[in-house]
């Protein structure tokens, strides 16, 4: 599903000293596999999310996904293989205050390719997509009107609209209580038992041992890649 070869991410600002994140980052991914992401704050967690969600590109080294190397993708060539391939469930949840449920979780059909079209279907898919995470009976509610472990599923069901075949996690428990959390890693759990690649990254010891294996990154560089006890 996944490699990355000498993959390198330098940050350049101004005058100051070029900053590594990413220093020959070589790993492998299978499809269907669960991965958890571990290290410090400032390893490169999140520069790694990036480059794999196709919101960022190496500065240099190969990314291929289901063998295409994307590291030299055009950003139309990325995004639109964002929009059809990839899921995200991000701590912070995104959700949009003054939209419903149903039109967070639909918003991305309407204004991906085609969006002006099927605005019924896209409605129908987005309250399928609420009742597979539970939250049929809260379409019509506001983020404000629901807890942090709802909205959390809200953002998984958004992920989840396109069918993705992979989907990556950024502390998708941080900012729940340990119940919510417990909710969505199982529903997480769920869809990898589905078929689908599931990549997370977490602080979270509990979190991490639910995942098949994990990767621990250190300044950049891959510390170790071991499989999970359970």
């Amino acid at each position: 599903m996944i490699v990355l070869e000498n993959v390198e991410k330098t940050f350049r600002r101004g005058s100051a000293p070029p900053v590594a994140a990413l220093s020959g980052v070589s790993l492998r991914i299978e499809r269907g596999e669960m991965v958890a992401i571990r290290g410090a704050s400032g390893s490169g967690k999140s520069s790694l999310l990036y480059i794999l969600g196709c919101l960022d590109r190496p500065s240099a080294g190969a990314y291929w996904l289901e063998e295409r190397n994307l590291a030299h993708a055009s950003d139309r060539q990325r995004s639109r293989l964002r929009a059809a391939r990839i899921g995200f469930v991000f701590q912070a949840f995104h959700l949009l205050p003054r939209t419903t449920a149903l039109e967070n979780v639909e918003m991305p059909l309407l204004y991906g390719p085609g969006g002006g079209r099927g605005a019924a279907r896209a409605r129908q898919r987005a309250a399928a997509a609420l009742r597979r995470v539970g939250l049929g009976h809260r379409l019509r509610h506001y983020p404000s009107e629901l807890s942090g472990g709802e909205q959390q599923r809200v953002a998984v069901a958004r992920a989840l609209i396109h069918d993705p075949a992979l989907i990556l996690a950024d502390e998708p428990t941080g900012n729940l209580d340990a119940a919510s959390g417990g909710e969505v890693m199982a529903l997480l759990g769920e869809l990898h038992q589905e078929g689908r690649t599931v990549v997370l990254v977490t602080h979270d010891d509990a979190v991490g041992a639910t995942a098949q294996r994990q990767i621990r990154l250190r300044d950049g560089r891959v510390q170790e890649a071991t499989p999970c006890a359970n």
